[in-house]
């Protein structure tokens, strides 16, 4: 690129000669109309010290005007050929020379701040989603200080650190799950078989006094008892926390919990066209994990969403005893009045879903973690309106 434009700048160099030869014609031709000495003489006599730019002056020939750069003047009557010689400049070279230059350092310079800002960060979370995607979970991503995706990579790590650990509770869980599942399933053979033994030999006959056969009844009773433990055992199993909620007992405020939520969610229902209001309150110092409270407002502003009719979302505050209390109402047809006991069931899904899809989790994972956090969640009804009150203690 630069030998392109030096080509194009010596090609033309035409406009950027010295013009001291101009001065020099001017000068000369000035000198020659006020010598007193013959005009022959005048041609061949000149100072050409004085003239360094003036190659020869000769009477002017039309028939045979010449090649060479020139100009003609009259002197005292007599038409004069006045050669000259152009001196170049490359004053405008040699500055055209230093910006590409200088534009070429700049350019280098901020391809390698690009690479190393940029580039290379991008490149290790390409490696990073891919490695999540692949289930590859051990290898730690490493430190980024780059303002651009450092917070990013930050955050993905953590994200790394998250799913590896759940994959370790999971791979336990369903050790201890399984192993229970043998236990039980052993220990049920027990009682089973007794019972099938009963069942024969009073079918059989082998019990004919009112005695013997009032001894099997009680025994068939109490192995069928022992059935019963036992599927109590593997109900209350399947009944555990299988979601594993975690969280961390701590102290926050209520304005950062809730600049986390009003941050994404102004956004997301102006671009929805739902009206959304964040009533004033104050600060109080609240107990529990401030991204378990975010996370379970978060669960009731989607499920307004999704479920309301996009009308109005409101978060307003009251306060009772030694607690902050967090309603979130939106407006649309609610559940049925015989159906707001089961809401925070798990899996339960409410009549007025229609063929919206969902898990039925979100109430039951939001009570879940209040209750891990010395607070609950209850709800209220109206004609057009739903509300969920967040009960959070106070530090």
């Amino acid at each position: 690129m630069i030998g392109l434009g030096n080509f194009f700048a010596i090609s033309s160099l035409d406009g950027s000669y010295d013009k001291t030869y101009l001065v020099e014609i001017k000068r000369l031709a000035d000198e020659l109309k006020n010598s007193n000495t013959a005009i022959q003489s005048k041609l061949t006599d000149f100072d050409r010290e004085r003239y360094p730019h003036i190659v020869s002056v000769s009477p002017f020939d039309v028939e045979n005007p010449g090649s060479e750069d020139y100009v003609v003047e009259d002197i005292n009557g007599s038409l004069c050929r006045i050669v000259y010689e152009k001196e170049k400049s490359y004053n405008g070279l040699v500055f055209m020379n230093i910006g590409f230059g200088a534009m070429l350092l700049i350019t280098v310079v901020l391809f390698i701040l690009i690479n190393k800002k940029v580039i290379r960060p991008f490149a290790e979370m390409e490696r990073l989603t891919v490695d999540l995607a692949k289930g590859h979970l051990s290898a730690p991503v490493h430190e980024e200080k780059s303002h651009v995706f450092g917070r990013f990579l930050w955050g993905m790590d953590m994200l790394r650190e998250r799913l590896e650990e759940g994959k370790e509770r999971e791979q336990a869980y369903q050790k201890e799950r399984k192993t229970l599942m043998l236990s039980l399933s052993h220990d049920i053979k027990t009682p089973l078989s007794a019972i099938e033994l009963y069942e024969k030999a009073l079918s059989s006959g082998l019990y004919d006094t009112p005695e013997k056969q009032a001894d099997a009844y009680a025994g068939i009773k109490k192995n069928a008892d022992e059935l019963r433990r036992y599927i109590d055992e593997i109900t209350a199993a399947s009944r555990e926390d299988f979601l594993a909620l975690e969280v961390k007992k701590g102290e926050y405020y209520l304005a950062d919990a809730l600049k986390e939520i009003t941050d994404y969610y102004n956004e997301k229902f102006a671009s929805l066209h739902t009206g959304f209001t964040v009533e004033s309150h104050g600060n109080p110092l609240l107990c529990g994990d401030q991204d378990r409270i975010v996370e379970v407002i978060q669960n009731l502003l989607e499920n307004a969403i999704k479920y309301g009719d996009g009308r109005k979302v409101n978060i307003s505050f009251s306060e009772e005893e030694d607690a902050q209390l967090i309603h979130v109402m939106s407006t649309g047809e609610p559940p049925k009045e015989d159906e707001m006991v089961h809401l925070f069931d798990s899996f339960y899904r409410g009549s007025n879903v229609g063929e919206k899809k969902g898990s039925g989790l979100g109430l039951y994972i939001s009570r879940e973690l209040m209750k891990r956090m010395d607070g609950d969640i209850y709800v209220t009804a109206s004609e057009d309106t739903f509300t969920a009150a967040v009960v959070v203690r106070k530090a």
